[in-house]
């Protein structure tokens, strides 16, 4: 799968954004929380998503199907290339990303951008200031 039509799927999924971060990556996020990153330049990796317990295991055993680096101990893969995963099964594991992403959201959050506050912000973990 080309990058224009990972950008397009992921685009697809429910409350996601994109941006590029860290020079040459566009990354794609639910709720400011990372799913997936996809290489802009020629790279070792074109794509690293989240994935499940069960796939990360299985995904890894795969020519072409790697560890992430600095990410794998959250269960990340990175691709080494385009082919390793037929267009389905990648989609598949898109979605999944998405989904296991947004899933760890605070439930108030998911609340809000259910009700179409996209815009919400994610709360704050510091304490509130005292007057």
């Amino acid at each position: 799968m080309d990058l224009d039509r990972v950008r397009e799927l992921c685009l697809s999924l429910p409350h996601a954004t994109e941006q590029i971060q860290w020079g040459d990556n566009l990354v794609f996020k639910v709720g400011g929380k990372i799913f997936a990153v996809a290489a802009l330049e020629p790279a070792r990796h074109c794509l690293s998503l989240k994935c499940s317990d069960e796939d990360f295991a299985e995904l890894i055993e795969r020519p072409g199907i790697v560890p992430a680096p600095y990410l794998a101990r959250a269960h990340w893969v990175a691709l080494e290339s385009e082919h390793p995963l037929t267009e389905a099964e990648l989609e598949r594991l898109l979605r999944q990303a998405h989904a296991l992403v947004f899933a760890k959201l605070p439930k108030s959050f998911r609340e809000k951008l259910a009700r179409g506050k996209q815009r919400a912000r994610r709360p704050s973990r510091s304490r509130p200031r005292k007057r």
